[in-house]
């Protein structure tokens, strides 16, 4: 690839052009390889989608090039794109009367937009795997994706997007910030996110440095980061996408602690993490230390046992199977327990720099997605709570369904559940009182008068001191607006 290769605006407006005469688009490709194939195709398997793309027109040149990784002949690329200008910048590369694609440019498309990625090649299509190279930049990927949904939709006068990689966050963040910086250790990363950019026509200031480096003394209103958050040892086979120098979970812990500095008041910073869970230590404290006394919410999804992370990330880097397979798992699981890591938690943190607390829970069940504005209302519900809710009239959330079970006949159920369709998901066990406080809430009466009520009823007078804090967190977790 040409070291510090740039898409000028004519080559950017030739390639635009070509893909859209192509039909290259995610609509245009899943429409010509039809169900079966596209599905085998996200799989990994080329055979059907090879079978689906004999016709030879300039859609089916370019699924096979970039998509598939099949040399295609000169002729037929040249029908299908400027050839000449992606052998001068590297995309692609000359193999005698053929071209073969050096990076892979994938349609996607998000938010009734498309767009185009670029990326380094996909490993693994049709189960050759072989080992990737330290500065592999990952494509569109789970993860990724992950940190799009989970971004709060908010226009902002500034961004930051740091660990860009392809640029994927970048891409969705161009239409909320006026102001977008984009950064990687790897410079391979940031001629592709460039790139990425440019062929979409994005304006991205594009910075190389660690953490926080390239942006000394500036401040965002938000920052989103899927950094390379892989806990392994040091090594000589790092992969840049995934794994740092710093020890342990350091790299999140850094991220999480600097960020205040780099936050306009009121900003926002999200990033998905793994982090250890040490020894007699309860991971919500650690990350409760890294975030101080601002308002945050971390979300543990997926806890792995050291053995079943390791073997996860030797499988992602294609290591499975090779030579090198046992010596690198017992390292890795030696190094993990020379660490006193008992588990791997796997994640987000978001912060919203505004004093607060955290709060750290675990949550491995469906979510909706996108899940971005379900957080911004949670953060909204927990900060703008009213000290005293006595006179507050709260109404119950649309979404919300009770769930009772017992014995046929009983005269009360044996369980009851409040359950939230949306956002989180959530379900709350309550008792008959209150359940019937939630049943009360339709905007007439208030807290405190709905409270007195039940306590007349009930012939009670400790209800303030006991449900109180469950109101409180029902409203919390949006079961209760106000």
């Amino acid at each position: 690839m040409a070291e510090q290769a740039e898409l000028t605006t004519p080559v950017v407006d030739r390639l635009r052009g070509a893909f859209d005469a192509a039909g290259y688009t995610v609509e245009g490709v899943a429409e010509r390889l039809g169900t079966q194939a596209g599905s085998a195709l996200a799989r990994n398997e080329t055979t059907l989608a090879q079978r689906r793309t004999e016709g030879g027109d300039a859609l089916d040149t370019l699924i096979r090039l970039f998509l598939l990784q099949r040399p295609v002949p000169v002729a037929s690329a040249s029908k299908a794109v400027p050839v000449d200008d992606l052998l001068a910048l590297g995309i692609v590369q000359a193999v005698g009367d053929e071209v073969r694609a050096a990076v892979d440019v994938r349609p996607y498309a998000e938010d009734d937009r498309d767009w185009w990625v670029v990326a380094d090649l996909t490993p693994g299509l049709d189960g050759r795997r072989e080992p990737m190279r330290p500065d592999y930049v990952l494509g569109i990927a789970p993860a990724s994706l992950s940190l799009v949904k989970l971004t709060v939709p908010v226009k902002v006068e500034s961004a930051l997007d740091l660990g860009t990689g392809c640029g994927i966050q970048a891409l969705h963040l161009a239409d909320r910030a006026n102001r977008l910086v984009a950064t990687d250790v790897n410079d391979r990363a940031l001629q592709l996110t460039r790139w990425t950019a440019a062929l979409n026509r994005v304006d991205l200031d594009v910075r190389s440095g660690s953490l926080y480096e390239p942006v000394d003394g500036e401040q965002f209103d938000l920052i989103v980061s899927n950094p390379p958050y892989v806990i392994a040892p040091p090594s000589d086979g790092k992969l840049t996408y995934r794994e740092t120098g710093f020890a342990g979970d350091s790299v999140v812990e850094q991220l999480v602690r600097r960020a205040p500095d780099h936050l306009t008041e009121g900003g926002w910073c999200q990033l998905l993490a793994n982090w250890t869970c040490v020894r007699g230590q309860d991971w919500r404290e650690r990350i409760a230390s890294w975030t101080g006394d601002r308002s945050s919410w971390a979300v543990q999804r997926e806890q792995l046992d050291p053995a079943e992370y390791v073997e996860l990330w030797l499988r992602d880097a294609g290591l499975h199977g090779r030579p090198e397979y046992t010596r690198r798992y017992d390292e890795w699981v030696r190094w993990l327990d020379d660490q006193q890591v008992e588990a791997i938690g796997m994640g987000w943190i978001n912060v919203h720099n505004v004093a607060g607390s955290t709060d750290a829970e675990e949550w491995p069940y469906e979510i909706e997605q996108p899940i971005g504005p379900h957080v911004l209302r949670r953060f909204e519900r927990r900060e703008g709570m009213p000290a005293d809710l006595d006179g507050v009239h709260l109404t119950v959330a649309e979404d919300v369904v009770q769930e009772t079970a017992g014995p046929p006949g009983a005269e009360d159920p044996a369980t009851i559940v409040l359950r939230r369709q949306r956002g989180v998901r959530r379900a709350e066990q309550a008792d008959t009182v209150l359940a019937g406080f939630v049943g009360a809430c339709d905007g007439d009466l208030s807290v405190g008068q709905i409270l007195d009520a039940l306590a007349v009823l009930l012939e009670r007078d400790d209800l303030r001191a006991d449900y109180l804090p469950e109101i409180r967190r029902l409203v919390e977790e949006g079961f209760l607006d106000y």
